[in-house]
């Protein structure tokens, strides 16, 4: 049973944040008067299909693990010879009879949908849905951690940590990862006297929550909306900081799972209700937008930092560097999908 639900929960979730993305890459050629031939979900034969006024096919496919939108023409971006030789009529609709600042618009507009979708769904959990805050009260300090040398104390409240604000127990952790490459200055509330303290990064500092000082909160609409951004800000800034660590050797790579811990995660979140479920939709949409946007020329972060070179050099990219850049990027994404599968083939079955 809880196979189907993962399996259910996998659908629903990826279903949505794939949706929004590739919707925001038609809307925004539809905008700029760009054709769209193809709009799928999923991958393979179609199992339902049908065409819109404007000769759109959407299609629901076999395989529903992504999707894309065919865009006409954007595969001839490096191969500008061949547009040029198109006769006049074969020209409207295509993706380079446009201007570059529409084509920009054009690959920005998926991640840009992700970060909306992220924000709308933080911001409605945080004005509707009363939530039972652990405030950032120190219950314990771990004997002989970071946090004992520096002298916190049980009772100690957290305020600040660098130059973040700490309201609750949840900020903190995310602190602690954005500080995890240098000492942090944290603020305390010892009483009514504010001290200050250095503590080092570690992998713990040994603080333990008072478990007793908790509230409920709900937000109003325009603190909601700002708390909606905030936590797409945070979660975006501690995904980065994440993949730098995994990049220079300071965490393991072994963290990284595949669409099998997403299942795992997304039906656990199904089981325990509807914001549960929305909140693992808007950390998946915060993870694909930041994903997308690295600089890889497979993805839409790197077909954006080539139209960012080319405005800069006022010359067209192309030919066999470019060809021999796309593969390079293809064969790191599926190197990462090998390695995030065989992360939970081994994590399933136990395999060292």
């Amino acid at each position: 049973m809880q196979i189907i639900l993962s399996i259910i929960a996998l659908l629903i979730v990826l279903g949505v944040v794939v949706f929004v993305h590739e919707l925001g890459h038609f809307w925004a050629a539809r905008w700029a008067g760009v054709r769209v031939d193809t709009f799928s979900i999923g991958f393979g034969p179609a199992i339902l299909k049908w065409h819109d006024k404007h000769g759109t096919v959407w299609k629901l496919a076999c395989l529903p693990l992504g999707g894309y939108v065919s865009i006409y023409g954007q595969e001839d971006m490096f191969d500008r010879k061949k547009y040029a030789e198109l006769p006049d009529d074969k020209k409207k609709g295509h993706y380079l009879s446009v201007p570059a600042w529409k084509q920009f618009i054009i690959v920005a507009a998926g991640v840009t949908m992700n970060f909306i979708l992220a924000w709308i769904i933080y911001s409605g959990i945080f004005m509707f849905q009363p939530r039972q805050v652990q405030l950032p009260v120190v219950g314990q300090v771990i004997q002989e951690s970071i946090a004992f040398d520096a002298g916190v104390k049980p009772g100690d409240t957290i305020v600040r940590i660098d130059d973040k604000k700490i309201t609750n127990w949840g900020e903190l952790i995310i602190a602690k990862e954005l500080a995890s490459g240098h000492n942090a200055d944290v603020l305390l509330l010892r009483g009514e006297k504010l001290v200050r303290v250095e503590l080092a990064p570690a992998e713990r500092w040994g603080l333990v929550a008072d478990g007793s000082k908790t509230e409920l909160r709900k937000k109003g609409f325009f603190d909601g909306l700002y708390a909606g951004a905030r936590e797409t800000y945070n979660q975006s800034k501690t995904l980065l900081v994440v993949l730098k660590q995994i990049i220079t050797g300071e965490r393991s790579s072994k963290q990284l799972g595949s669409f099998i811990t997403i299942a795992e995660v997304s039906g656990q979140a199904l089981a325990m209700g509807l914001v549960a479920l929305l909140s693992i939709i808007a950390l998946l949409s915060v993870n694909l937008g930041v994903i997308n946007l690295l600089p890889l020329p497979v993805l839409d972060g790197g077909y954006l930092l080539i139209l960012i070179i080319e405005a800069i050099i006022r010359r067209k990219l192309g030919g066999r560097g470019m060809e021999i850049a796309i593969l390079i990027g293809w064969l790191l994404i599926i190197g990462l999908f090998a390695l995030t599968m065989w992360n939970d083939i081994a994590r399933v079955f136990g395999i060292n």
